[in-house]
């Protein structure tokens, strides 16, 4: 089953917003998240702070530095998912991490745990689907959705394979490198989206680089959702504190109150 987005009618793309759970504490992230949700994100990525982000931009890698020296970890992370779960029951709920830190809490009992919080799907960067069979498996036993990445380099052949496994959504990378904002949405995100169609009738949503209610509006003429990570990481970064919930909360309703017009103007 696919997570649901575009809940609201009339309003495309969904919007999935990637926090770095514990950054700058876990009761901002907590708030953060809640005023995310309430401004309109139908899926929290809920992201494990780790050490070596190796896919992450500075800005995500700078926000992993402060919540590990805050002490967050894995457990952390399930702990608020189960808060948020009981808050806002219709939210779409996604642990985003490295493989490490779960492989260090034991897969099994990550999987167990994580669907006893309430999480929907596990979304894990450096996991490929070559390799995935035992984490395949314990998802599927304890009713997790796996989430994938697909990339524009991806042959045609290993996009069917992501699409074979993949639940919930595939997330598409809309250009090749890391996280990061970006003043031009890359003409591959969109080429990348039609290959993935051929093989796939999950949404799809598209990340690395959306930041403007302009990407947002070009996402929804091609794809499911648009996600957002560095430009919400960034803004919890640079606002005062005790003040990130509502700065992050006025830049999703004016983003979707940019974007929509636009999108009624391509209809």
């Amino acid at each position: 089953m696919p997570i649901e987005f575009n809940s609201k009618p009339g309003i495309k793309p969904g919007l999935v917003i990637y926090l770095t759970v514990g950054d700058p504490d876990l009761a901002t992230s907590r708030d953060v998240a809640l005023a995310a949700i309430d401004a309109g994100a139908e899926v929290l990525e809920l992201g494990v702070p780790f050490s070596d982000p190796i896919a992450d931009g500075p800005v995500i890698q700078r926000a992993s530095e402060r919540a590990l020296t805050r002490g967050t970890r894995l457990q952390d992370v399930l702990a608020m998912a189960a808060e948020l779960r009981a808050l806002r029951p219709s939210v779409g709920l996604v642990v985003f991490s490295y493989f490490n830190p779960i492989l260090r809490y034991g897969l099994g009992r990550f999987c167990e745990h994580a669907a006893s919080c309430g999480v929907d799907g596990v979304l894990i960067t450096d996991m490929i689907v070559e390799e995935a069979e035992e984490y395949l498996t314990q998802m599927h036993h304890n009713g997790l959705k796996p989430i994938f990445l697909a990339a524009p380099t991806s042959t045609d052949h290993r996009l069917k394979m992501i699409a074979g496994v993949s639940e919930g959504f595939i997330y598409a990378i809309s250009r090749v490198g890391i996280t990061g904002t970006q003043p031009n949405l890359a003409g591959d995100a969109s080429r990348l989206v039609a290959r993935l169609r051929q093989f796939t009738r999950l949404p799809i949503a598209v990340g690395f680089g959306i930041s403007t209610a302009e990407h947002v509006a070009a996402v929804g003429g091609f794809a499911d959702a648009a996600v957002l990570g560095t430009s919400i990481v960034a803004l919890i970064e640079k606002a005062e504190p005790g003040t990130e919930a509502a700065k992050v909360a006025a830049f999703l309703q004016s983003l979707r109150q940019q974007a929509v017009p636009s999108l009624q103007t391509q209809s």
